[in-house]
């Protein structure tokens, strides 16, 4: 009787490069992650903040919301240049 050795864990796609870079969070941050995971119900950090990407690149790609902040953006713009500084 011959037993079988598992096979090890092994990245499939060696051919694809990938994109990794590192994130600092302070406290708040740290807090709202933390937060987030449990609305999320994810443990793992980066899964949740890669959630919480594709969340927000939808939201603020929806028609609706893009309208609203390029009106945002077009009166700071006019505003700056017409000298109002009541906002900052």
């Amino acid at each position: 009787m011959s037993l079988l050795k598992p096979k090890t864990f092994q990245r499939e796609n060696l051919d694809k490069e990938r994109d990794i870079f590192t994130v600092s969070l302070n406290e708040e941050e740290r807090a709202l992650l933390n937060k987030s995971k449990e609305l999320l119900e994810q443990t793992k950090d980066s899964t949740a903040l890669k959630t919480l990407a594709w969340i927000g690149a939808k939201v603020i790609h929806e028609e609706k919301t893009a309208y609203i902040i390029s009106t945002l953006f077009k009166n700071k713009h006019n505003n700056g240049r017409l000298g109002i500084i009541d906002f900052d």
